[in-house]
């Protein structure tokens, strides 16, 4: 496949992009810093810099939407809450803008989005078909985005959007930031320790989005987190175990919400997230369906 994609020098497309030329794909990366792409991939994948050079003519038989500012990083003022939507919805709006032209449409259009889009609704088990409760920043994020996603549909084009767990991985992601306090020995529960973290290993992802691509039955919303999700107070159990090192310093919310600001949503937010399209339409066979096999992989080796 002639395949377009956003996103691909960031911790998801760092990996996603070898597997996807591994396979044989020529790969055009969208960049606003197109030095980081021949960087990082050299002559492998041609370097797009803006979406307006983007003609009728171009084609390509996929996209994969990966835009994004990170959440995780600086704190959410006003400014950077206007970054993150806008590095989001301007791309997606761009490339929407881009199959309406194109004169020989792709066969399908995978686009990021994140289990934020539910809110936080505690012990509530979710799937795909569960509605969204709450209005915080992170669920209109996650709306907005899929909303103007869901435009490809009107031009014909099969559409994925990917509601995206904590995702796991070497070198980066959800879990890097975790590492460091338990190493000094003050690591802990946050908040009660009872709200769920819907994870994926980076490695399934990456065989998702592969499936996505060829699977021509499959379109619509899908849950992208392992099958067991697990409790914060779990989470930091299985990592201190593997760390060896202790975890008995519980934070209250009080000091999230202080030092982060509405970032905090983010860590303290529930979301009891299954992937149920993914097991029962796609019969898809997790590679990592337990949170210790997976941290083991990727601390371990």
């Amino acid at each position: 496949m002639k395949i377009l994609i956003t996103g691909g020098t960031g911790f998801i497309g760092r990996a996603l992009c070898p597997a996807l030329i591994a396979a044989g794909h020529a790969l055009t990366i969208f960049s606003r810093y197109p030095g980081r792409v021949n960087e990082t991939y050299g002559n492998k994948v041609v370097a797009l810099s803006a979406m307006k050079t983007l003609t009728a003519s171009h084609e390509f038989d996929a996209i994969i939407n990966l835009s994004g500012a990170p959440i995780f990083g600086e704190l959410w003022s006003e400014e950077r809450k206007k970054t993150l939507l806008q590095t989001r919805i301007d791309t997606t709006q761009d490339l929407v803008h881009f199959i309406a032209k194109a004169e020989i449409k792709p066969k399908v259009f995978l686009s990021g989005s994140g289990v934020g889009f539910y809110g936080d609704q505690g012990d509530t088990i979710l799937d795909e078909s569960s509605s969204a409760r709450g209005d915080n920043f992170s669920q209109q994020i996650c709306a907005q985005w899929e909303q103007e996603a869901e435009k490809a549909k009107e031009h014909g084009v099969r559409i994925c959007q990917l509601r995206t767990g904590l995702v796991l991985g070497k070198g980066g992601g959800f879990l890097q930031p975790w590492i460091l306090p338990f190493k000094f020995g003050v690591g802990g529960r946050m908040s009660s320790g009872r709200q769920w973290m819907p994870w994926i290993h980076l490695d399934d992802y990456v065989t998702i989005c592969q499936m996505l691509l060829e699977n021509t039955e499959l379109e619509g919303k899908f849950n992208l987190a392992a099958p067991n999700p697990v409790i914060n107070r779990e989470f930091v159990r299985i990592l201190a175990r593997i760390l060896r090192r202790p975890a008995f310093l519980p934070l209250p919310a009080w000091t999230f919400k202080m030092l982060l600001g509405d970032m905090s949503e983010i860590l303290l937010n529930s979301q009891r997230v299954i992937p149920k399209r993914l097991l029962a339409d796609a019969d898809f066979k997790f590679k990592y369906t337990d949170l210790e096999s997976a941290m083991r992989d990727i601390l371990q080796h």
